[in-house]
């Protein structure tokens, strides 16, 4: 109870997906199993880039750091899902609601800055390939990363302040797995038109900009191809490019069904199999994407399987 006598909420109930018990043990086993892939994939990467010298150039670091935000990504959700699996109540504390929104959303951004990263990098790659040594260097390249990370953090605290000091009085049901804007603003006691439009304005600018810089970049990148004389000189650069292309389908396709409008009607199962989507399942088959169309890298992960095969048979 506040001053005024009128009840506040103190935590939320995320409803997950809601079932049966026996389905729930279901869910929390699959969801329990694709976790652990998940880290061992993007761990195998990130492990296989610090350890073989011949990956370490831009591209490499950058799909290492790419593949250590993977795990981040997926600690904001999953963990916290799975305990939802096996809890009662499914609550969560307010606090712990807007941490979880904040690092999600934060994660979700610097993915957002570092897919331009490396389209930038093919760019210089492929475009620039006289001047791509000097320009971008690991020290660059570690400049940028860094400041992908220090921007991304520092997109959402003051939205996420200003949803905070809405009057939360009840219900206090999240038809979700993770705290998201829309179920949020929705819970709220009253209406917050002017949050809800500053929300929607900075998702659609950080989405709708990085993604015209990849395209930019990638259109350069094809016609800089189709002019290289050799079939096999094409066939290298569209195998290096068709695997971050494939990654930047499945995270904006996703991304701008769900946060364009956070609250613009979507079905609540669509926004848990969208959210799930592009939070759980894409990091599950980025490593896949990367690993199987890369001579470099499956050299690297089978050498580091080998290494650890002799070791476990000492």
């Amino acid at each position: 109870m506040n001053r005024s006598g009128v009840s506040t909420v103190t935590e939320f109930i995320l409803l997950s997906f809601p079932c049966s018990r026996e389905v729930q043990l279901i869910l929390f086993v699959l969801f329990l199993v694709s976790y652990i892939l998940t880290l061992m994939g993007n761990g195998a990467i990130v492990c296989a880039v610090k350890l073989d010298r011949r990956l370490h150039t831009p591209m490499y670091v950058l799909l290492a750091n790419f593949s250590f935000l993977e795990i981040c990504y997926v600690n904001t959700t999953i963990p916290s899902m799975l305990k939802n699996f096996l809890s009662e109540t499914k609550t969560i504390s307010f606090m712990a609601c807007f941490f979880q929104f904040y690092f999600f959303f934060s994660m979700g951004t610097t993915e957002t800055f570092l897919l331009p990263l490396m389209a930038f990098d093919r760019y210089l790659a492929i475009c620039q390939p006289l001047h791509y040594p000097v320009i971008m260097n690991n020290l660059l390249c570690m400049n940028l990363v860094a400041l992908c990370w220090v921007t991304a953090f520092l997109c959402y605290p003051i939205p996420i302040y200003l949803i905070t000091q809405l009057p939360f009085c009840g219900p206090n049901t999240i038809d979700h797995f993770v705290c998201d804007p829309g179920p949020l603003l929705a819970l709220s006691c009253i209406p917050a038109p002017g949050i809800e439009l500053s929300c929607s304005i900075l998702s659609s600018l950080i989405i709708f900009i990085t993604l015209f810089f990849i395209l930019g970049s990638y259109t350069l990148v094809l016609r800089a191809v189709l002019r290289v004389p050799s079939a096999a000189g094409q066939r290298k650069a569209f195998s290096t490019c068709g695997s971050h292309l494939a990654v930047v389908s499945l995270f904006y396709g996703t991304l701008m069904v769900m946060y364009i409008s956070p609250t613009s009607g979507n079905p609540g199962g669509i926004q848990k199999i969208v959210t799930l989507f592009y939070s759980s399942v894409t990091p599950l088959i980025n490593p896949l994407i990367y690993s199987l169309r890369n001579k470099d890298m499956k050299a690297a992960l089978r050498k580091i399987y080998m290494c650890t095969g002799i070791s476990q048979s000492k």
